[in-house]
């Protein structure tokens, strides 16, 4: 973490800020599986079919994605505290306005608000705590109790989402953020000492403009395409747009001195190989887990409630693996725990594409622990491949470039592994049939991208032992959150 003036650390009391950086962060994951607890009941409720419920995650997830990186610069920018209270109060002002909205419209207008508080808030999060510990060992420790304790809000989200939509309807999976987000706001205001670093350099507007337009216009197309024609004008039109505006955004970037996505940095294989990677997790990942909850109500006529519980073994086993996934690629290297973990991850959910209607949970348990296991084997380890393959100075700047592919994966995958299940129904095959569809789908990019990733992913001149064991803890907390970077440039 660059210096700044005065350390946070100095001025705050480090218990306080480690509670109010948790809770920050312990917010944002917690929306990222409560909601797909509540999808079956915004699809009835709202009146919507799988296109609006694709809008309603990735409205979201776009944003997060595209703006992740900024918040960062931000942040270290113009004070972190600044920005971390400032995505708190959006996110907590935006999650009331999804709990009242009368419409699908308003919810996903909510949606995109939550992820402009969300990529502020998650790596402003860490960067406070960067900033307060400048001895690398402790800021290790108190990262690894950051990411364990707001971690704990992955596998809390599908009970969570469970019961307060069984009881109360899906508004209420939204409510639950404003006394989070009010005692944020209180004890930050109180407790958290300011902290930047203004010699940052300034804001890539025009990257960020254009990253924004491309990956949105690729999405709707995607999103929109089973609905609308994939022929149509309209859709013709957005995917014409997102190459062009792909390509701006590449000569944009090519020229600016301080560009927000430094294309030199994929030079390097290794940053290359896990990043493309990384985006095929986010993919298989939120693609997949997106019809989880779906699948249990539709197709083997669960519960909200129920099927809330049924989803717990895949975020419990990322919650309980993830800790161990940096220090098995310290003591193995990051080829065979990668490669092992999107294999794993691939036969999950291959062996998910194989369940029915009639298939009991004792037989299909397993088979989302299995995705669980091996997603959370590959985060970590992906990240740290990505930090050792540039400078010790561009650290931070490489793990929110991961973070932020991964969240591009997800968003594609959304998108996607709708378009599949629409392409089958309008086929005449059943939900199921297309769900099945879309889960071997999954299984089979993220198989290949496993032997792809073994083939390529190639070890570091450096030993790889360090990189991962002192670096990893951060990314850690990668596992299912929105990627914060603990400094941007």
């Amino acid at each position: 973490m660059t210096a700044s003036h005065g350390t946070a650390g100095s001025r705050t009391n480090r218990a306080a800020l480690l509670t109010v950086t948790c809770l920050g962060q312990f917010m944002v994951l917690l929306d990222n599986t409560i909601v797909g607890a509540a999808l079956p009941d915004m699809r009835h409720r709202l009146h919507t079919q799988l296109t609006g419920l694709q809008w309603i995650v990735d409205a979201y997830v776009l944003l997060v994605a595209m703006l992740l990186l900024s918040g960062g610069v931000f942040a270290d920018r113009f004070g972190r505290k600044r920005v971390y209270l400032a995505g708190g109060a959006v996110f907590t002002a935006a999650s009331l306005l999804c709990s009242l909205a009368p419409s699908l419209g308003w919810l996903i207008a909510g949606r995109v608000l939550q992820g402009i508080g969300a990529a502020a808030l998650s790596p402003a999060s860490l960067a406070l705590l960067a900033a307060a510990h400048p001895v690398p060992q402790e800021r290790v420790k108190v990262i690894g109790l950051w990411a364990g304790i707001s971690g704990i809000g992955l596998a809390a989200g599908p009970v969570a989402g469970g019961v307060l939509t069984e009881a109360f309807g899906w508004p209420a999976i939204f409510l639950v953020n404003l006394p989070i987000g009010v005692v944020l706001l209180l004890v930050g205001l109180r407790h958290l000492g300011e902290s930047r670093n203004p010699s940052d350099p300034a804001i890539d507007i025009p990257g960020t403009v254009l990253s924004v337009l491309a990956v949105g216009a690729l999405t709707y197309g995607l999103i929109e395409g089973g609905a609308r024609g994939w022929t149509s004008p309209v859709i013709l039109g957005s995917f014409t747009a997102a190459v062009i505006l792909l390509a701006a955004f590449v000569a944009v970037e090519a020229r600016r001195p301080a560009p927000m996505l430094p294309l030199r940095l994929f030079r390097q294989r290794l940053f290359t190989v896990s990043n493309t990677a990384m985006v095929v997790v986010g993919f298989a990942l939120m693609g997949s887990s997106f019809f989880f909850s779906q699948f249990f109500v539709y197709v083997q006529g669960s519960s909200i409630l129920r099927a809330g519980l049924q989803t717990l073994p895949v975020s419990l086993a990322m919650v309980i693996v993830s800790p161990y996934a940096g220090r098995l690629a310290a003591r193995y290297g990051f080829r065979v725990v990668i490669t092992t973990g999107l294999a794993l991850a691939g036969l999950g959910l291959l062996a998910l594409g194989m369940v029915h209607a009639d298939t009991g949970y004792a037989n299909v348990w397993w088979r989302l622990g299995l995705a669980g296991i091996g997603f959370a084997l590959t985060l970590s380890p992906l990240t740290g491949a990505a930090i050792q393959a540039v400078s010790p100075q561009e650290g931070g700047l490489a793990s929110g470039i991961s973070g932020t592919t991964r969240q591009i994966g997800a968003v594609f995958g959304v998108a996607l592994l709708g378009a599949v299940v629409r392409t089958r129904q309008a086929g005449g095959a059943s939900f199921e049939a297309g769900l099945d569809s879309a889960f071997v789908a999954a299984g089979a990019v993220t198989l290949v991208t496993a032997v792809f990733t073994g083939l390529w992913l190639t070890r570091s001149k450096q030993t790889e032992g360090s990189a991962p064991s002192q670096r990893s803890t951060a990314p850690d907390a990668v596992t299912a959150s929105n990627e914060a970077p603990a400094k941007s440039r």
